[in-house]
């Protein structure tokens, strides 16, 4: 059974903390550009946007569901973005790891791979998961591709999975990495992230 409590993610490049209504300004900074959200199902375009996000995060905390993460740079102490653990299935020794969005100026440099590093290792080292999934909107290419050079291996596509706030009728590419397939993806991630 998993036992799912804030913590603290500490790397060498970023530090993921648990969510709260004082990021605020620092999530609408962050999440201040449009090629952000075209693929996620919110859009954080005001303060209000922002307030609404952290407030939605923290039900889903308090009811369980859900474990949401501030992604702060460490260099500047910036707030670069957010992540999660949502579908914890506690019984089933599983979780997702999603609503992962960074602000454009960190794409490509490291950042979602050691973030990525970070939460697989504490699922599987820390909380003993079986397994761990990832999906995303079929359309999002460079994400099914970030998602495969981690590790995850693509299960499928949930059809008509989701209405998109434009309306638009989603489907959902699923991956997992299963707790035995875990020492083989840590070292892929070591590698990139630090040549070892």
């Amino acid at each position: 059974m998993l036992n799912i409590e804030p913590v603290i993610l500490e790397g060498k490049q970023v530090r993921l903390e648990p969510l709260r209504m004082a990021h605020v300004d620092g999530i609408r900074e962050a999440g201040a550009y449009e090629e952000i959200w075209p693929h996620m199902s919110i859009a954080i375009r005001t303060r209000e946007d922002a307030q609404a996000f952290i407030l939605q995060a923290l039900k889903n905390e308090q009811a369980q569901s859900e474990l949401p993460f501030v992604i702060i740079r460490r260099a500047d102490e910036q707030i670069i973005g957010s992540t999660r653990f949502l579908g914890i299935a506690k019984k089933d020794r599983g979780l997702e790891i999603g609503f992962t969005w960074l602000t454009p100026s960190v794409w490509k440099t490291g950042v979602n791979t050691e973030c990525k590093w970070l939460l697989l290792r504490h699922c599987f080292e820390q909380l003993g998961c079986i397994r761990v999934q990832l999906k995303t909107d079929s359309r999002n290419l460079n994400s099914q591709r970030a998602i495969a050079r981690i590790g995850g291996i693509r299960e499928g596509v949930l059809r008509n999975h989701m209405v998109m706030p434009d309306g638009y009728i989603r489907d959902s590419v699923y991956f997992s990495i299963l707790d035995r397939e875990w020492p083989e993806v840590k070292q892929k991630l070591q590698l990139l992230l630090f040549g070892e």
